[in-house]
């Protein structure tokens, strides 16, 4: 197999040493040409604007080391649930992600990833109504805005919602016409062999591809979360491993990019550890590209 275009690979990066140090360490840390970062502490409601020097330094970076905004994702905090019946958090879910999709359009980052949420225990009808209103509220809100927001699949664990691309489509069905082309999907590797995706197998990812695109059309897959397992197939666990040490394993994910469909779609690592392991982990898929092409025409470091 040949691929003809170079890949987009990165790893979720961190912030506290200032945003406009992203580009930097992406590049010369991870060796990665994408990357995902939080905007603001994930652990807290409070969301501060980041100041307007902040802001330039950030885009000069992102300039200097020739980065494309459109392999660039933040991921929104891990309090919001936008399906949650409990009227305070779902509020609080709500103006968070306003905050955040203004710090996106600051930093020109185009796609904001959020899971869906869950349900806790009112079933699925009532978390997928409650997700397309909160979706609805905050498209009003930000209505100038160009971020899209990324609804990412799920493990199928603790009433979670957005396990398939089928739910997907239901909650986007509930989202108003008008503000449809501003929802796009990230699928996770580990999160979708939570739920019975086996990636390991070529009628696995073949099944994956037909199901995006029959559910939502493949324009709304923008990124991938790359992760490996520590669970099996199907384990409903979500506990994510590095490249090759984990379920998937190197034999996995080498059938998973056989498939020419993920050449177009950034990947970005979720994986334990933080820049040395991820720089670690993205030799191991280079490794793995190498096997499957030993023409160097995948490279982004030769591109």
């Amino acid at each position: 197999m040949k691929f003809d275009k170079p890949f987009k690979i990165g790893a979720h990066m961190g912030i506290s040493k200032g945003f406009h140090l992203v580009p930097k360490e992406t590049v010369e840390e991870v060796g990665g040409n994408a990357f995902q970062i939080f905007n603001h502490s994930p652990r807290f409601w409070k969301v501060s604007l980041p100041s307007e020097e902040d802001v330039v330094l950030f885009h000069q970076s992102v300039a200097q080391y020739r980065l494309d905004y459109k392999n660039t994702l933040v991921h929104s905090s891990y309090l919001i649930n936008l399906a949650s019946p409990k009227d305070e958090g779902y509020e609080k879910s709500i103006a968070t992600m306003i905050q955040e999709i203004k710090i996106c359009d600051l930093l020109k980052i185009p796609y904001l990833n959020v899971h869906p949420g869950s349900h806790l225990g009112e079933g699925e009808g009532f978390g997928i109504s409650r997700i397309g209103n909160a979706l609805n509220r905050i498209f009003i809100d930000t209505p100038d805005s160009q971020t899209m927001i990324l609804l990412e699949g799920v493990s199928p664990k603790g009433g979670n919602i957005g396990y398939y691309p089928s739910q997907m489509k239901d909650i986007i069905d509930c989202v108003h016409p008008d503000f449809a082309h501003r929802i796009g999907y990230c699928y996770d590797t580990c999160h979708g062999f939570d739920a019975g995706f086996n990636i390991t197998k070529q009628e696995g990812v073949q099944g994956l591809i037909d199901a995006i695109r029959k559910d939502l059309g493949w324009d709304r897959l923008k990124m991938i979360h790359l992760n490996d397992s520590k669970y099996p197939l199907n384990a409903h666990q979500d506990r994510h491993a590095r490249i090759g040490e984990g379920t998937i394993g190197k034999e996995g994910f080498k059938t998973f990019f056989s498939f020419k469909e993920w050449q177009d779609i950034p990947l970005l690592l979720e994986t334990p550890g933080d820049n040395p392991e991820h720089r670690e982990d993205i030799e191991t898929i280079r490794e793995i590209l190498h096997e499957i092409d030993p023409a160097d025409g995948w490279d982004w470091r030769k591109s």
